[in-house]
């Protein structure tokens, strides 16, 4: 079963700076919860029973918020509503663990940390700047891991000019809205790109993907990156399912993005 996500919080954030200096991103609200909440509220609805949250020193601010709060909790025990409000951080906190990486070096770095930590023979990646609504975008996953036995990727159409922003999957076979994947780029240009498909962050992946990134060197920006040890996978005949999602996707990795994600949201 999968029951256990991985979510990667311990980025510098540096392209929302100065903003995101003292107070991370993943708190930031969008509608009338945090970033960060509307990514575990996804997990739990998709059946997920563990989250492995990564964070930094730095953004110990994250853990502290799911901490209870005593001192804080008297001074308002009268007020029932702020009290409920408060118990629905309980709730995340109860499924919630923390692991450490004090030292950003991508993605699948990142992942890594967790490689003692999954006990299942797959597990839900779940990328904070990516926001999916009016659809779960990881049980849809889910769905596609059972019905393909494969491990699967969130995948939607991008235009040319944005190819270079993304990781892109070519494929050699679709059904409906599943590709049979058989190749993963790491932001290639659009002369060198298999196709137009765009990994957005959501994935289901195997344990095998750990032993993967260990035989990894760094890739483009000097990173570790996840989608050059899921070609790896690929290679040694792993399986892959492209999954085209439902919801609408809002990036929240940009200041304009976040804007027009706050605004998209208001209007739901």
């Amino acid at each position: 079963m999968i029951n256990q996500a991985i979510i990667p919080l311990a980025g510098l954030g540096t392209r929302l700076l100065p903003l995101t200096k003292s107070f991370p991103k993943e708190m930031w609200p969008l509608g009338k919860v945090s970033i960060l909440e509307r990514i575990l509220s996804e997990c739990l609805s998709a059946g997920i029973k563990e989250i492995f949250l990564i964070i930094s020193d730095r953004k110990k601010i994250i853990k502290d918020y799911f901490e209870s709060d005593k001192e804080f909790e008297k001074k308002i025990f009268k007020n029932k509503k702020a009290l409920q409000q408060l118990n629905i951080l309980k709730k995340y906190k109860k499924k919630i663990k923390f692991v450490f990486q004090n030292k950003p070096l991508g993605l699948g770095d990142a992942v890594n940390t967790c490689k003692n930590k999954i006990t299942s023979s797959h597990f839900l990646l779940v990328l904070p700047d990516d926001v999916i609504i009016n659809s779960n975008c990881s049980k849809e996953l889910i769905t596609a891991h059972y019905k393909y036995k494969s491990s699967v990727v969130a995948i939607k159409k991008v235009s040319d000019r944005d190819v270079n922003r993304y990781g892109i999957v070519g494929y050699s076979a679709k059904n409906r809205n599943h590709l049979k994947i058989n190749q993963f780029v790491e932001k290639p240009t659009i002369q060198t790109s298999p196709s137009n498909y765009a990994i957005i962050g959501r994935y289901i992946l195997s344990k095998k993907i750990f032993k993967s990134l260990a035989s990894k060197t760094k890739g483009k920006l000097g990173e570790i990156q996840i989608t050059d040890a899921m070609q790896n996978l690929l290679i040694s005949n792993e399986k892959f399912t492209g999954c085209i999602f439902k919801g609408k996707y809002l990036d929240c990795g940009t200041l304009d993005g976040y804007i027009k994600s706050f605004n998209e949201v208001g209007k739901n």
